[in-house]
């Protein structure tokens, strides 16, 4: 058996082990105040008892100021400071975003502008770029011209600015006597602008025409034993179109008929070359008429010709033939 003083010796020990035991538990029970999570940051650790610590963290683009870690002390306070979280300052008016000479005002993580007078606007823009840029679409139909304060639309050459002050109308050049044709020529307007066209009847062998009015040529009667005269067309006429710049297709542009039919078929052909082959196509439209179509948009400015025939047969032998000349005058603009 152990003796006295062993006894003594092990009961001390147990002692001092049950004193840290109910000291530890003690000191669990004790707490330091909440803290709080700063603004614009967050704090990593729950327990606030005494002996553990608490983090700090700031969301990007603030920094931390003060005290990034706090441990609860035995007085049941914390060491440091309680942080906080301050903006990264950036200079926002670096880029010079007030236009017009607006005056920008550097803000946190934000800018403002003073607008001059005449101007407003988040960024002091101007009427035609902030229109052009929202959900309404276009505010002229050619081009917009910033004012102070306002805008106002203006047009090509050629055009004048409507009553709505947003559209464009042609002005007739011809009508007005805004044209340098002369006497022999016939002014014809286009859009935008317009044209001084001559007609002179065709010189081809075998045959002589003369002119039966301003735009048809008529071939003079032909000697009865002169079949190459007999061949060549009865008659020329001209015509001229005035569009726009990519005027949408298919559609008719034109229509020849007979006015009266001495044969028993009429038969209608384009003429010309591949260009007027690739914008255009000759279609009947009944037994007396054939129709001129537009098969492709077309880009302008630009003049097309296009030339459809018109024979006239009786038992599959030619009658006559009678040539319609059009010239079809395209815009630079699509208005």
């Amino acid at each position: 058996c152990p003796n006295r003083q062993e006894i003594q010796v092990t009961l001390k020990q147990v002692q001092k082990l049950l004193s840290a035991h109910e000291a530890s538990c003690l000191q669990s029970l004790r707490t330091c105040p909440k803290l709080d999570e700063p603004i614009n940051g967050r704090k990593l650790g729950k327990s606030h008892r005494v002996g553990h610590e608490v983090h700090f963290l700031c969301d990007p683009g603030y920094e931390i100021v003060g005290s990034e870690s706090r441990v609860c002390q035995e007085s049941l306070t914390w060491t440091g400071q309680q942080p906080t979280c301050r903006g990264l300052h950036f200079n926002e008016c670096a880029s010079s975003p007030c236009l017009n000479g607006g005056t920008c005002v550097d803000e946190l993580n934000q800018f403002s502008c003073v607008c001059a007078k005449g101007w407003a606007g988040e960024t002091c823009q101007n009427e035609c770029e902030l229109f052009h840029n929202g959900p309404a679409g276009k505010l002229c139909l050619h081009k917009c011209v910033n004012t102070p304060g306002g805008y106002r639309c203006s047009c090509p050459a050629g055009y004048n600015v409507t009553r709505d002050g947003r559209s464009c109308k042609d002005i007739d050049e011809c009508a007005t006597r805004q044209n340098n044709c002369t006497n022999d020529q016939m002014c014809v307007n286009t859009y935008g602008g317009f044209q001084c066209v001559r007609v002179d009847c065709p010189k081809i062998p075998h045959a002589t025409y003369v002119k039966t009015s301003p735009m048809r040529c008529e071939r003079n009667p032909c000697p009865l034993d002169n079949k190459a005269c007999s061949q060549t067309p009865t008659s020329f006429s001209y015509h001229h179109l005035a569009v726009v710049s990519n005027l949408s297709a298919p559609r008719v542009m034109f229509r020849v008929s007979a006015l009266r039919q001495l044969g028993d078929t009429l038969r209608f052909t384009l003429l010309g070359g591949r260009q007027a082959r690739h914008h255009f196509t000759v279609q009947r439209s009944d037994r007396q008429t054939g129709q001129l179509m537009l098969v492709n948009p077309v880009q302008g400015p630009t003049a097309l010709e296009a030339e459809v025939e018109m024979s006239e047969l009786e038992r599959r032998v030619q009658l006559g033939r009678y040539i319609t000349k059009i010239t079809m005058f395209v815009s630079q603009y699509e208005f």
